[in-house]
């Protein structure tokens, strides 16, 4: 709080983006559509793969944002990424997607999407995105316009673009991952979704049992060619820790375990 000549100022705290779920704003803009979960997007168990739910993720995002007229300027990279699942989506089922904007930074922007099924599907999630001089590749700073557009629906929250994972411990397990052609975007790097895949791969050892949470963060791009090494830890809980490193150090990091004791259904009840 500052004070001086008879006006008091309050500071706006800054929150972790992409931290914790919000929910569903009063007032702002909220963009909705309905997508069905297709043979190629399920598992063997019939349910929607991480892999797959990322891409309906930003794929809405992508939606809302043109939707909204900012067509011209599409450089957005994924920074975080947090996903509650209280009860799967299953194959053939239909989802009604709710997405907004949940916070804001000078550079960046917050979004929360929460998806339910016509068969009981309850996810949420939310999102850190930075958004890119497409030139530079340097973060630039949010537009007016975008403010105006998107920022309503933020109620003021401000967001950080910290990131919360920790380095690789010394006892996790060693693995090794190479990206396919077809994992590269148009930028000619590893789609943020298909990292999960390799995710997938030793979290189906285990399975994955509803309620759980899964995150994500990125920290440098990866090109076309590059093999990562995927050390791999698991905790007494169940979580499963991965990180994907090349010869720079961690390029990006993820996590799936269970909800804490709170649980993703009753949180997600109460968005």
């Amino acid at each position: 709080m500052l004070i001086g000549a008879g006006v008091t100022v309050r500071a706006v705290a800054r929150v972790v983006g992409a931290g914790s779920l919000q929910p569903l704003p009063a007032t702002g803009r909220r963009f909705g559509d309905t997508r069905r979960v297709r043979l190629d997007e399920a598992g063997p168990d019939g349910l929607l793969r991480l892999d797959a739910l990322a891409c309906h993720l930003q794929d809405i995002a992508t939606d809302d944002y043109l939707d909204a007229g900012f067509g011209d300027d599409r450089s957005w990279v994924l920074r975080r990424l947090l996903v509650a699942v209280g009860r799967p989506a299953g194959f053939d089922e239909t989802l009604d997607l709710t997405t907004w904007c949940s916070g804001l930074g000078s550079r960046w922007a917050e979004r929360s999407t929460r998806l339910r099924g016509t068969r009981g599907a309850e996810i949420d999630a939310v999102a850190l995105w930075v958004h890119l001089d497409p030139d530079t590749g340097i973060p630039r700073r949010l537009a007016d316009q975008f403010e105006e557009t998107f920022g309503p629906s933020a109620g003021g929250r401000r967001v950080g673009a910290s990131l919360l994972h920790p380095p690789p411990t010394n006892d996790a397990g060693s693995a090794n991952w190479a990206p396919r052609w077809c994992d590269l975007d148009v930028l000619d790097h590893v789609n943020n979704a298909a990292y999960w895949t390799a995710v997938l791969e030793e979290a189906a050892t285990v399975g994955l049992k509803p309620p759980y949470r899964a995150e994500i963060e990125h920290r440098t791009a990866v090109g076309g060619g590059e093999a990562l090494h995927t050390p791999v830890c698991r905790e007494t809980d169940g979580t499963l820790r991965m990180w994907f490193l090349n010869e720079a150090g961690v390029c990006a990091s993820a996590l799936v375990g269970p909800e804490p004791s709170s649980g993703a259904a009753a949180r997600a009840d109460s968005l």
